[in-house]
């Protein structure tokens, strides 16, 4: 049923809420705040948020996160015929009633509220097809299917489903209602134009009327008591009269017998009641006779006799004559309300009952000013801690003539029928709660169950895609083993090769070294690239102090400068030359004239070697 809220993080619900409503035009405000807190928080695990205002920042900057969002909370768990029982009984009972009562040429108009992707309308397309024949349902039925998800609507407009969606129709309804389209199956175009989608909020919109059928299933459980009453409100008045109403398995109207008629209550079918609410009873007011007769002493003791009835009343009574004057107190006035009979011929306005429980002059004025009777009902009057309630009669009473003569006032002890009214309507009122709790928690258990099934779903998807990936990775594993295996072979050749390299060094530094004359390797760039023995005995330079250096910006001994134009030459002729005289400085300080043969180098991108010695005639001096 999902965690109990703090206030904290109720108000930050609330608030997200309404940056809903504001920025997309959602408006959650009447969804239930469990389903609607466990569904949010379940996209926020997704994303690994764990605060409201983080999510909202998240809504703020990636405009996407809206729809994934609505995915979660409208969970578009549907099928073709779902609840197949259900669905016997409306066509095989509710239709056939429901044609009966429409002339052959009227129309029939379906509406499927909260519609997700489209199969429910399409069922009930394929219902009445079965019911009619594809043409007569085709020329005379319209169905309306709504829904808030625009996603879900796209790909109901679509009418394209895959094979494991129509698992649940029967084979030959599948043939005769789908065509193969591709690896998907859409739905008979005849049919499908006859299926009217759009946008549309139950708890908002402006419902479609004169219905003769309205299907609205396991949406109403989403919303809070006060939103369902109102929805309630709009289907009754979308339905013609005799109408049906097609619900949930979790959901029932509770407390609206006297505007729809259970037709089957375990599978949630309903019919609107023809005509309005009952008449209201108002009872007759209860009139005095008034009578004279001839003078006399059977005159007195009929007076006397009247008297004494009166005296001995049920009710405590009270009477006024036309200026206002106590006339009369029966035994009951005097028991119950604490008037004794000395009270008779004292204005009326001076005695405490004229103002207390409730102001009865003003209702006194009001009586004889309209000459009609006045009721109060139920007037609330304490004598110690003891609660009485009394039905209050003003009663104008008139003689010879039309005029008014007196005023009756009598006080009805309701207080035990007070007490049990009010017992009655406290246990109507726990039973009433009890029924909603009950509601509620299947609405609830519904919910959550649609919820484990959504989580099936996503789950057995998340399998087909974990095998796929699986037999991916295993192909990919085998792949990378022929790959390891061509990389040893290779790895091997290159190891041959790094010794054949590593010889063929070894055997050109053998070279370079046994040359006595001072060579000297060039790149392209004229950056030293080897520097010999012979160069390091000439010049008195190490190897490591020169190569990697620009060659005609080292300082050894010899005028470099005057051998670049050669070596640019060579470079760029591809052509030996030399030997050029340079008169250069040995690395012992001696004079002497250094003779250099340049030769093009083709390895390594090119370049020139010098080779360098003294010359003869300097060793003949």
């Amino acid at each position: 049923m999902g965690e109990p809220q703090d206030s904290e993080g109720n108000e930050a619900l609330e608030e997200l809420l309404v940056f809903i409503r504001e920025a997309r035009g959602f408006d959650f405000t009447g969804y239930k705040r469990s389903t609607l807190s466990r569904r949010i928080h379940k996209r926020m695990t997704d994303v690994g948020i764990h605060s409201h205002p983080d999510y909202r920042d998240l809504l703020e900057t990636n405009a996407d996160e809206f729809g994934a969002l609505f995915n979660t909370i409208l969970i578009n768990v549907t099928s073709f015929f779902r609840d197949m029982e259900a669905w016997t009984l409306l066509q095989h009972e509710v239709v056939p009633e429901l044609l009966t009562t429409l002339d052959p040429d009227q129309e029939i108009r379906v509406w499927s509220a909260g519609c997700s992707s489209g199969e429910e309308p399409y069922s009930l397309a394929i219902m009445f097809a079965e019911a009619l024949g594809v043409e007569e349902c085709v020329r005379r039925v319209k169905i309306y299917a709504t829904d808030v998800d625009e996603e879900a609507l796209r790909e109901a407009r679509s009418g394209l489903y895959t094979p494991k969606s129509l698992e649940a129709l029967p084979p030959e309804l599948r043939e005769k209602y789908f065509e193969q389209n591709g690896a998907q199956f859409s739905f008979l175009p005849d049919l499908r134009r006859r299926v009217i989608f759009g946008r549309h909020d139950i708890t908002r919109d402006a419902p479609i009327s004169r219905l003769d059928l309205l299907v609205c299933r396991n949406t109403l459980m989403y919303f809070n008591v006060e939103a369902q009453t109102k929805i309630v409100d709009r289907f009754h008045f979308a339905l013609r009269p005799a109408g049906f109403l097609f619900l949930g398995k979790a959901e029932m109207l509770l407390n609206d017998s006297e505007r729809f008629e259970v037709v089957n209550m375990r599978q949630r079918v309903f019919r609107r009641r023809i005509g309005s609410n009952g008449l209201t009873y108002h009872p007759a007011p209860l009139k005095l006779r008034t009578g004279t007769g001839a003078e006399g002493n059977s005159v007195a003791r009929a007076r006397q006799l009247r008297d004494l009835v009166l005296d001995a009343g049920p009710t405590p009574s009270i009477a006024l004559d036309g200026d206002g004057t106590v006339v009369v107190i029966n035994g009951q006035a005097r028991t119950q309300l604490g008037l004794t009979t000395s009270d008779i011929g004292r204005p009326f306005q001076d005695l405490e009952v004229s103002y207390r429980p409730v102001e009865l002059r003003s209702l006194i004025d009001q009586s004889t000013h309209e000459r009609r009777t006045l009721r109060v009902n139920r007037v609330e009057r304490r004598v110690g801690e003891e609660v009485q309630y009394f039905d209050i009669l003003i009663q104008p009473l008139t003689g010879p003539g039309g005029l008014h003569v007196a005023t009756a006032i009598s006080f009805t002890d309701v207080t035990v029928a007070t007490h049990l009214k009010s017992e009655v309507k406290r246990v109507r009122e726990e039973l009433e709660t009890a029924y909603e709790e009950l509601q509620s928690t299947n609405e609830e258990l519904e919910t959550t169950n649609e919820e484990l099934q959504s989580s099936v779903e996503e789950l057995e998807t998340t399998n087909e895609e974990l095998q796929s990936t699986n037999e991916e990775l295993e192909t990919t594993n085998e792949e990378l083993q022929s790959g390891n295996e061509e990389l040893e072979t290779m790895n091997e050749e290159m190891r041959i090769r790094t010794d054949e390299l590593d010889e063929a060094r070894a055997f050109l530094e053998a070279v370079l070294t046994s040359i006595a004359a001072g060579v000297v390797v060039l790149g392209e760039d004229l950056k030293v690239k080897s520097w010999n023995r012979g160069a390091v005995d000439l010049w008195g330079l190490r190897a490591d102090e020169v190569v990697g250096d620009p060659f005609f910006e080292l300082d050894f001994g010899l005028p470099t400068q005057k051998l670049r134009p050669v070596v640019e030459r060579c470079l760029e002729t591809r052509k030996r030359s030399g030997p050029v005289g340079v008169e250069a400085t040995s690395r012992i300080g001696r004079p002497i004239t250094c003779d250099v043969f340049f030769s093009p180098f083709g390895g390594n991108h090119g370049g020139v070697v010098l080779m360098m010695e003294e010359s003869r005639s300097d060793d003949a001096d």
